[in-house]
């Protein structure tokens, strides 16, 4: 049971990751680990116990009866609980939980609209992934009522951040390009790996502050959960495609 006044619950005061299971195996563990830890320092929140977070996030898929085929582990770290108002207590006690559900199926194709709502780049929470998402879940919500699967958002200065859930990249020749971390984005495992590969998949990788009139050739997607998934519609116009998606897939894994 979560308490009444967990500051997660009413503050969104605090971070969660999104692991994928394969037939009950969790992938890239430390990493995910290792980006909660760093933003619990950047949260001024209390070190991470890495082992109980863990034994939670490896016991999830088997308590769920979810041990083969794909799942989504979530790990939620709370501030834990506090009294009324803003400030925490001198010594937060905080909370770790894990759950896990089917995942959605690994590089579906998307249609996206541009949504109205910003990312704003001038938000340390901009770059971390805390318990206070209702930009995305806005940005997601107009993307369903213009019956698109995703939405892009662009920060205050009108350049291209993200997806509501994930990373954004697109290719024209040899270049590979995805808007730079001080727009306003989350340093996506994924997105890490795929820039680490880009090299030695002929491709320069840059890390770009531009519009979404940029948006040309193959655009795609990434997340931990999803992989690579292409876009192939924006805002009513048809996208290209490139066969050098799926070797990205593959480094994106």
């Amino acid at each position: 049971m979560i308490p009444l006044n967990d500051r997660g619950l009413l503050l969104g005061d605090g971070l969660f990751e999104t692991l994928l299971a394969l037939d009950g195996q969790v992938r890239h563990v430390e990493a995910h680990l290792d980006r909660m830890a760093a933003g619990c320092i950047a949260l001024g929140l209390p070190a991470l116990d890495r082992d109980l977070a863990l034994g939670l996030v490896l016991a999830a898929p088997g308590e769920a009866g979810l041990t083969a085929g794909r799942a989504a582990v979530r790990l939620t770290l709370t501030a834990g609980s506090g009294g009324r108002g803003l400030d925490r207590p001198e010594a937060p006690a905080c909370v770790l939980l894990a759950s896990c559900a089917p995942a959605p199926p690994a590089g579906a194709p998307a249609r996206a609209v541009v949504a109205s709502v910003r990312r704003n780049e001038g938000s340390p929470a901009s770059r971390l992934k805390t318990l206070s998402y209702l930009d995305n879940v806005l940005a997601r919500r107009e993307a369903r009522a213009a019956g698109a699967d995703e939405a892009l958002m662009l920060n205050n200065q009108g350049h291209l951040a993200c997806a509501s859930a994930g990373n954004l990249f697109w290719l024209e020749g040899e270049t590979l390009s995805t808007p730079a971390l001080d727009c306003g984005v989350l340093a996506g495992l994924a997105r890490g790996r795929i820039l680490a590969a880009a090299e030695g998949l002929g491709l320069e990788a840059r890390e770009v502050r531009v519009g979404p009139e940029a948006l040309a050739g193959a655009v795609f997607l990434t997340n931990s959960l999803t992989g690579v998934r292409p876009l192939v519609r924006l805002d009513g116009r048809d996208l290209g495609e490139d066969p050098r998606l799926a070797a990205l897939a593959v480094a994106a894994g």
